[in-house]
């Protein structure tokens, strides 16, 4: 079962209507697009595309021969068409007379820049001369499941030549760059009517003089390696038959929820780090059989593979016939430590005298038998990436086992692969972390305006943010925002009243299972009454306490539960009010509540400083705009205390305030990501007034 849905085939996606009038470069964009859309073709950022074209030189007018390849670092399913990398054909075919041979193959790649065509920025990747010295005007380089599991076999060659005989090459594998790009213009040349060629231990490259010809054949290729695959494999047992059965969809997630805080907690080191868990009938087949262990420790094949996932997994010590996941965490630190001594042996063994330091030496994929697998990296897309990428492995090994024997990529291959001095330098080039990079907030009242505001405030500083509200609606309309501005993969959603114990201790367990644990809770659902203190009912004192008070009592709680388990300090923001210092006519109620939360704020702050859990308090007051609490009766009843018409609140409030000033929701989002961020990290048990001046809410 190569593909996402078993049985199934590529579907040819290409529409002559929609291609009808396009140009080379253009028809490339839109064959890359196709191509990346489907995961059993080619993984996130795998593979590349190219297409050579005649253009006019801007400084000659004359026409020139233009290769366009997907840049360095780039997607091919969401590539636009400014990330294709253009080069002059004429000069990447000078560059021949400068290689000094394949101990100085490295050193091409500075040549790349003085090929650029038409100032172009886009750099080039190390597979520019794997297009450009392919005679065919076409190329497509992709890492099919279907395909790599042949790659990986240990008689590759022979069952490339079964499956595809003359039609599709092979050539034994070579690291990527100038050497293999010249291997591979020798192979076209020597074999003027094959289609493309399988690269041992990498993927599949596939060439036509025409763009719907290069797609097609791409797709052929693939069909006729995932028929032949089925045919052999009908009725096997992959990896060796089952040896432990899942558990539960909701007991596998019990177990991950309490697996991954703590994980996260003993690998968060240097940098925190956000995880993603797996538990789709791909992963579950593998990790539940009699092979896996076995498998896993061979590593990964693919270069992309490895690069994305680390050489191999760590595989956690749980059994799902007699779950213990007491037991498991007891174990899991030394497990942890091993794997980073057995990661720091094979940096040892394998590294060069220029090799770039030592990196994270911790895990990104975790294996839990019966359960699934977790992945960390340094924020949720390349968790989940790398998690995919992993599945992808997963299919490779199912193919390759069930045919032959699996072949890992060599130890110290793998190595130069890892610690390449070019894929050193693109790390060097990554942008910087933004201040909550890692970070896993959540945020009750999330659909409101101060919670969206804070929301949106921690996420455009890197963090991922669970939004937690009674209000369904409201939530996911908040959500479907943020999304659209910051990427589904960092905004999540769950229905919580924070006075239900069951609701709260469920939210947190959402929380680990979706980002891993909980670095930030910013304790914000509200509630607001007036009536004079006769006509205040005993239903509604103790709404505004269970709310207001209680509520904020369960989320700290379990927030402390879990801070404390990944022992990485943490932050927690109670948004408070005014009118938790300064007495207001006719609430009560709400001002007692909001009071019990400062005073609470300041017991948690002396709880949780051993443990570098920070807690401190921003006041608001008069936040009219975007608040739900002020479309209700609150409105009116506040109007009427005051003698004012609806109309004229606003005004009034700001008028009393000494600043003069409104106070709006980014105001107190503002304060929140003080208290949030390292800015902040040597006060707790303090208290922020953002009210524009309010002299009775004075703290001192």
């Amino acid at each position: 079962m190569l593909n996402s849905t078993a049985g199934s085939r590529l579907e040819n996606l290409w529409d002559k209507g929609k291609a009808s009038g396009m140009n080379d470069p253009e028809l490339l964009l839109y064959r890359s697009n196709l191509l990346g859309s489907d995961k059993r073709i080619t993984n996130y950022g795998g593979g590349n595309t190219s297409a050579k074209a005649m253009e006019t030189d801007p400084l000659t007018g004359q026409t020139a021969e233009v290769l366009w390849v997907k840049g360095s670092g780039g997607d091919v399913g969401t590539i636009k068409m400014d990330g294709f990398a253009t080069l002059y054909m004429e000069k990447l075919h000078a560059l021949k007379g400068l290689y000094r041979g394949v101990d100085f193959e490295d050193e091409m790649v500075g040549y790349l820049p003085h090929c650029t065509f038409n100032l172009n920025s886009r750099a080039a990747s190390i597979d520019t001369p794997l297009h450009a010295y392919v005679p065919k005007k076409h190329v497509d380089h992709m890492h099919p499941d279907a395909i790599i599991a042949i790659a990986a076999a240990s008689d590759s060659k022979a069952i490339t030549q079964e499956i595809f005989g003359d039609d599709i090459g092979w050539l034994p594998w070579k690291r990527p760059g100038y050497e293999l790009g010249l291997w591979l213009e020798k192979f076209c040349l020597e074999n003027p009517d094959a289609r493309g060629v399988v690269l041992e231990s990498h993927g599949l490259f596939t060439w036509a003089d025409d763009a719907r010809d290069c797609y097609e054949t791409t797709l052929e290729i693939i069909n006729s390696a995932i028929a032949w695959f089925e045919n052999k494999t009908d009725g096997v047992d992959a990896f060796g038959g089952l040896k432990h059965r899942a558990l539960a969809p909701a007991d596998r997630r019990a177990v991950a929820a309490r697996l991954m805080p703590a994980i996260r907690g003993m690998i968060s080191g240097k940098q925190h780090m956000v995880g993603h868990f797996d538990d789709s009938d791909a992963v579950l087949e593998f990790i539940c059989s009699s092979d896996m262990e076995t498998l896993a420790a061979l590593g990964t094949s693919c270069p992309d593979h490895f690069l994305r996932t680390k050489i191999r997994p760590l595989v956690v010590a749980f059994d799902p016939a007699k779950p213990d996941v007491d037991r498991t965490l007891t174990g899991l630190e030394e497990a942890i430590d091993a794997y980073r001594k057995d990661y720091s042996a094979y940096y040892e063994r394998c590294r060069h005298d220029d090799s770039p330091a030592l990196r994270d030496p911790n895990a990104v994929v975790y294996l839990v038998p019966g359960v699934g697998m977790i992945t960390f990296a340094k924020d949720k897309a390349t968790a989940r990436i790398s998690g995919e990428f992993y599945t992808n492995a997963i299919n490779v090994m199912r193919g390759a086992s069930s045919v032959s024997t699996y072949c890992g990529l060599q130890e110290q291959e793998a190595f130069d692969i890892e610690y390449w001095l070019l894929e050193e330098a693109k790390l060097q080039r990554m942008p910087q972390p933004k201040s909550l990079a890692g970070k896993i907030a959540l945020v009750t009242g999330g659909a409101g305006g101060i919670g969206s505001a804070t929301a949106e405030r921690f996420l455009r500083e890197g963090a991922c943010v669970v939004l937690a509200d009674i209000d369904e609606e409201a939530l996911t309309r908040t959500a479907d925002t943020l999304i659209a501005r910051h990427s589904r993969d960092v905004v999540r959603t769950v229905v919580m009243d924070v006075t239900k114990e069951d609701a709260v201790a469920q939210a947190f367990v959402a929380a680990a299972m979706e980002f891993g644990g909980i670095d930030l809770l910013v304790s914000n659902a509200g509630i607001a009454s007036s009536a004079p203190i006769e006509e205040t009912t005993l239903d509604l004192w103790n709404l505004n306490m269970s709310i207001l008070s209680t509520g904020y009592f369960l989320v700290s709680r379990t927030a402390f539960q879990m801070m404390k388990t990944q022992n990485l300090g943490g932050s927690i923001v109670f948004i408070g009010s005014k009118n938790g210092l300064a007495a207001s006519p006719g609430a009560s109620a709400y001002c007692t509540a909001k009071a019990s939360e400062i005073h609470l704020a300041r017991c948690l702050a002396l709880e949780g400083a051993p443990d570098g859990i920070r807690v401190n308090v921003v006041n608001p007051d008069a936040v009219l705009r975007g608040s739900k609490i002020w479309s209700g009766d609150w409105l009116k009843e506040r109007a009427q205390a005051y003698g004012k018409d609806t109309s004229e609140l606003e005004d009034h409030y700001r008028q009393r305030s000494l600043l003069k000033r409104s106070v709006l929701p980014e105001d107190i989002a503002e304060a929140t990501y003080f208290f949030a961020s390292e800015a902040s990290s040597k006060s707790t048990g303090n208290i922020v007034n953002v009210d524009a001046g309010n002299v009775q809410s004075f703290t001192r």
